[in-house]
């Protein structure tokens, strides 16, 4: 695929961030295309966003699975550039080498991995948030570039910070991304011809179901699936959907074994849902 011309992206908005697009319309200043032999790369629908995301790291798209869980966070902007001109200030302020080019030797605009929204009371407020593995932390190079950036946000009044893997508790990343496949209930078999009036029903009596403390939750779903004449699966997505969208906690620091018994918290979601779910 061929790489973009990423010079007018978002140029006009740099001298004040805040004009830089939120949600669907924002486009990432690095795209997974624009950047050669990225063997980690991935890229992941944002279901907050309505876009897709592009991931440069295993630690980037981990530590997005955990921002898209988090109810506080309402919008995440990967690969967020900084205003070229003045890094460049920052940089010959500081006595340090701008990041360029090494093949044009050109100054290059600097990103920041993550530009996090969050919701506080009923305003918002952005942090920014770069990524990278502790072994490279010893990196003098690293250090002097995000040096560079760390300096560029706190003129802004904005928090940043560094996130390593020590933050990033892979088994709960990967458990959110299990999950949030079945956000929507009606990409999953057997519900996609299921009214809301009818996915409501059925959602609350599998929950009644799911506090048979003598079946897992296999054996559970396995049953409602020939009790409700519903498609093999059904369940299972439907527990996920659960979990996913909030009906039900469950212990996400632990892989999930649905053969073995899972502790399940009631949530407030679940209790307005139906007073006679109990």
């Amino acid at each position: 695929m061929a790489k973009r011309k990423r010079t007018a992206i978002h140029r006009k908005n740099e001298d004040d961030y805040t004009l830089i697009p939120h949600g669907q319309a924002y486009i990432p200043y690095i795209l997974i295309q624009d950047v050669a032999s990225m063997g980690r790369s991935t890229r992941r629908y944002g279901i907050k966003t309505g876009r897709q995301h592009d991931f440069l790291s295993d630690l980037e798209r981990n530590f997005f699975m955990m921002l898209e869980f988090c109810d506080e966070v309402v919008d995440v902007r990967e690969q967020f550039p900084l205003k070229l001109e003045e890094t460049l200030l920052i940089a010959d302020e500081l006595g340090i080498k701008h990041p360029a080019n090494p093949v044009t030797k050109e100054a290059i605009t600097m990103t920041s991995d993550f530009c996090i929204t969050l919701k506080v009371g009923k305003l918002t407020q952005d942090i920014i948030r770069t990524t990278k593995y502790k072994k490279e932390l010893l990196d003098r190079r690293v250090i002097e570039k995000f040096t560079i950036e760390k300096t560029y946000w706190e003129r802004r009044g904005i928090d940043w910070g560094i996130v390593t893997e020590e933050d990033v508790n892979k088994i709960y990343s990967q458990n959110i991304s299990d999950i949030l496949g079945y956000y929507e209930l009606t990409d999953n078999v057997g519900f996609n011809e299921i009214n809301e009036e009818e996915r409501d029903d059925i959602i609350i009596a599998f929950l009644q179901r799911l506090f048979d403390i003598d079946k897992n939750i296999r054996q559970i779903s396995s049953r409602f699936e020939k009790d409700l004449h519903l498609k093999k699966g059904a369940g299972i997505a439907l527990f996920k959907h659960l979990v996913a969208r909030k009906y039900i906690s469950i212990d996400l620091l632990s892989p999930i074994c649905l053969d073995q018994p899972i502790t399940i918290e009631l949530l407030t979601k679940s209790r307005e849902l139906g007073e006679s779910v109990s």
